[in-house]
Formats: C-alpha cells, sequence, structure tokens
C-alpha cells in the first residue's frame, strides 16, 4: 500500500519551497489521484526542474502568481 500523500508532503515540503518560484506546496488531484500541488509565482528554468513525481506522487505545478499576505 502506498503512503499516503501528507507523509509525502512532510518529508519534501522543505525542498521544494526552496525552489526558487515556489511560493506554497499544498495537496491536490491529478486524474481523480492525491497528487502533490506545487503553487509557482511563475515558471523559471528552476521549477521547470521540480520532478514530476516524488515516492510515486504526482507533482501538479500550478502559476498562481505572487501570494501576499493582507
Amino acid at each position: 500500500m502506498a503512503e499516503p500523500v501528507e507523509q509525502v508532503q512532510e518529508r519534501h515540503e522543505d525542498e521544494l519551497m526552496a525552489v526558487p518560484g515556489v511560493v506554497g506546496v499544498g495537496i491536490g488531484e491529478r486524474q481523480s489521484a492525491p497528487a502533490l500541488l506545487v503553487m509557482v509565482s511563475e515558471r523559471t528554468p528552476e521549477v521547470e526542474r521540480i520532478p514530476r513525481e516524488i515516492e510515486g506522487v504526482p507533482i501538479v505545478i500550478e502559476v498562481v502568481g505572487e501570494i501576499r499576505a493582507q
């Protein structure tokens, strides 16, 4: 049985957040299956190097722009 996506997120969130342009990491869906959602301000060469899956969990990259506290 595969590990819950939450555990994979916990293990890899810091390294994903360290990629320039990444503004958030969460849990989403890809083809009705759990996935890691990596939110980015824009697509950059560093963002393009993020793998398409980690530990068998697909990664979805979504451009959301800058996130600012209100």
